[in-house]
């Protein structure tokens, strides 16, 4: 009875991808929300050995299996782990210290288009005119949102080092969603417990570094709990439906659901922080739906 309706959602990839975008948008929050207790290579280094440490025991099954493969793709998926549970984590962290919660979602919208334009030139992928209409539509709703549909607040933007460390952070992740069509023929659960646990011991030496010399990691109910949760959400579920997804649909399309995640985002702290909800939120909703829905069906 509940196998049909599992294998039901792991081919939805408009849900799976929908569900990633928001438990990404919540692991923003708590990254901005907590970077003065959490320091960035500490909130990566702990949360990829924690996801890896919940998550293997589950694969242990797949990993036996899997183990010749893995051994000879390990070039490839050492590559795929430290793009993207590695580095892209980190640099978003890094990032999410020195700039507002809104720039950051603006660097984030970035995505969709850098992963098409990874695809053209990595694979030369053809990019279609409603991807590229359906980009300018969702590109447009962030926008909408994130200025509150105001022209000054859109003309009083600036960028700083911590927009740039995000902007780095969403090309290496474009890179990964374009590699991913190389990711050896192993099980889901085999490939992200592997990248797991290349994710945390290749930060474990910067988290070193930066809790000798910078600032250390401050235990809290708040800290612990917020580790708790990237540790789950957006790592275990998000990264298993979102290469399910890349899977189902392709890299261009399953990235164009990252617009979703600064609407998500913007939810969530009217939910959390009690900001309210405007128009503005409804519009720019409107246009991010419409446009993923445009590109997807392309």
């Amino acid at each position: 009875m509940l196998r049909p309706l599992f294998n039901a959602f792991f081919a939805n990839a408009t849900l799976l991808l929908t569900l990633t975008a928001l438990f990404w948008a919540g692991n923003f929050v708590i990254g901005r929300g907590m970077h003065e207790a959490i320091p960035p290579f500490a909130m990566a280094t702990v949360r990829w050995l924690l996801a890896a440490l919940i998550f293997t025991p589950f694969a242990l099954h797949q990993l036996r299996h899997d183990w010749p493969t893995i051994k000879q793709n390990f070039g490839t998926i050492f590559v795929l782990g430290v793009l993207g549970v590695g580095c892209f984590n980190s640099l978003a962290y890094i990032g999410l210290n020195h700039t507002t919660a809104l720039n950051g979602l603006i660097m984030q919208s970035a995505g969709p288009v850098l992963i098409l334009l990874g695809a053209l030139l990595l694979f030369g992928v053809k990019i279609s005119l409603r991807q590229i209409v359906g980009v300018g539509i969702s590109l447009a709703g962030v926008l909408v949102i994130v200025s509150k549909a105001t022209l000054t607040n859109l003309l009083a933007l600036s960028l700083n080092k911590g927009d740039f460390w995000i902007l780095a952070a969403m090309s290496v992740w474009a890179l990964y969603t374009v590699l991913l069509r190389k990711r050896p023929d192993i099980h889901p659960v085999s490939f992200l417990a592997t990248t797991f646990w290349i994710g945390a011991i290749v930060n474990i030496p910067f988290f070193a570094w930066e809790h000798l010399t910078i600032r250390q990691l401050l235990i809290t109910p708040q800290s612990l709990a917020a580790i708790a949760y990237i540790s789950i959400f957006p790592s275990i579920l998000a990264y298993l439906f979102y290469n399910k997804g890349v899977t189902l649909i392709g890299a261009g399309k399953a990235g164009m659901f990252l617009h979703f995640v600064p609407l998500f985002g913007s939810a969530l702290a009217i939910i959390f922080l009690g900001e309210q909800l405007f128009l503005y939120h409804a519009l720019g909703f409107g246009l991010i739906l419409l446009g993923v829905t445009t590109a997807v069906r392309s």
